[in-house]
């Protein structure tokens, strides 16, 4: 078979690594892939939104199969390009990918379908949007761009002026463009967050193991927030009771809503929950496997992930074994000093040989023979244990061997994991 998986990233290197495993595989191209990734697939410089040349691509190449993993081109309908010209894709099409597209939609479709979630408000006009938050003067508030914003549409206000500025921001100053022509006005939840992934055919929903991401750049959840700064699995607040409450309330609900919307998703669901002290609530649907989720979570997984995932694009979920490790898994990202804001590119990146094969690169390019950095977010450190404990200090262990000018990391990936885990016991 040849393979193509459409991203740049972490979480792209990590499929094509799972997808590598399948013996039936001669071939994997990533669009455009990365320095790192180039040693895993055959790199083309296609981008992963020109949805013209990717399909052009596959149909030239014979490719069998495409996966295609980041929002934008999901939103922008890459699967029913490829779908059309005649290549089986992993992924929502267009009309089921509006359930990251659009938040407005999703809250919507929340609210019709009694889906747990936050109070919510819809706004086009920032006067009203603002005069909504002085009356009702509640702080933190949470106010979100509608559509996609490279994961930043996202602010937490404290008060009025901060809540003030984001609105201006988002729909006056247009900093994540049409994005920000509606915005939601949320309240504000507490409790531990979760991750769950889900493979669903839109009948049949499996979810994957739970994991725990760190948004902030510093410790202690401090600083901006980031793309992620690493992961855990499973999440340890994520109980067998929360988990059947979640299938229950949460997870068949909203594949059955989305087939009641005519827009039946088969992909990846991914599901950020906050488990309120009230239950479990959504937080925000994404279409497509989370990043850095996918590096803990995949080395989870047991079964064929190209066999799964065929059975998605078929309908036929329910004939498969979808099977994962009882272990525990740690990313640690490596990223360039001053990241999310601006940070210095072009370092050489030395990963010890015996080091490799445990790292996810996702920003950093090929320079004559040398792997450079030229992201944000250079790579992740994983590692795979018998339990929590052994899986961070190992993937500790594999970050700080790696090196390249301006390097840091948090110190302190999966240590409230390791304290929830602690007080359980």
């Amino acid at each position: 078979m040849k393979v193509m998986v459409v991203g740049s990233g972490g979480r792209e290197h990590a499929v094509i690594r799972a997808i590598k495993q399948n013996p039936t595989v001669e071939e994997i191209f990533a669009l455009p892939g990365n320095g790192g990734i180039a040693a895993d697939a055959t790199c083309v410089p296609i981008a992963a939104t020109d949805i013209g040349g990717m399909t052009a691509f596959a149909v030239e190449h014979g490719v069998d199969y495409c996966v295609v993993t980041p929002d934008d081109p999901l939103v922008l309908g890459a699967v029913d390009a490829l779908t059309a010209a005649g290549i089986p894709c992993f992924g929502p099409d267009k009309k089921a990918a509006v359930i990251e597209g659009s938040k407005v939609f999703s809250k919507n479709l929340m609210k019709k379908y009694g889906i747990p979630t936050a109070e919510y408000r819809v706004f086009d006009d920032p006067v009203a949007a603002l005069s909504y938050l002085c009356e009702k003067s509640e702080y933190p508030a949470v106010i979100k761009a509608d559509g996609l914003a490279l994961g930043k549409g996202v602010v937490i206000a404290a008060d009025q002026n901060e809540a003030a500025a984001a609105i201006h921001s988002i729909m006056e100053d247009k900093v994540f463009g049409k994005s920000g022509d509606h915005i939601v006005i949320e309240e504000f939840l507490t409790g531990p967050e979760v991750s769950v992934l889900a493979f669903t055919d839109g009948k049949t929903l499996v979810p994957m193991v739970s994991s725990m991401d760190h948004k902030r750049a510093g410790d202690g959840d401090t600083g901006l927030n980031t793309g992620g700064m690493g992961t855990v699995a499973p999440n340890p607040y994520y109980t067998k009771e929360i988990a059947e409450e979640c299938m229950r309330t949460i997870f068949l609900p909203t594949v059955a809503a989305m087939n009641a919307e005519g827009r039946t998703f088969r992909g990846c669901l991914y599901f950020g929950l906050m488990l309120t002290p009230k239950g479990p609530r959504v937080i925000e649907y994404n279409c497509r496997f989370g990043d850095p989720e996918t590096q803990v979570v995949l080395p989870l997984l047991e079964s064929d992930l190209l066999t799964v995932m065929q059975a998605v694009t078929e309908g036929r979920l329910s004939e498969v074994e979808v099977k994962f490790k009882n272990a525990a898994a740690c990313c640690v990202i490596l990223a360039s000093r001053g990241y999310p804001a601006r940070y210095d590119k072009g370092f050489a990146i030395t990963i010890p040989e015996e080091v490799r094969p445990y790292v996810y690169v996702a920003g950093a390019k090929v320079q004559g023979e040398t792997l450079v950095t030229s992201g944000g977010r250079v790579l992740g450190a994983v590692a795979v244990e018998k339990d929590l404990p052994h899986a961070v200090k190992k993937a500790y262990e594999r970050a700080d061997a790696i090196t390249f000018e301006n390097a840091f990391c948090r110190r302190d990936i999966g240590a409230r994991a390791l304290a929830a885990l602690t007080k359980e016991l």
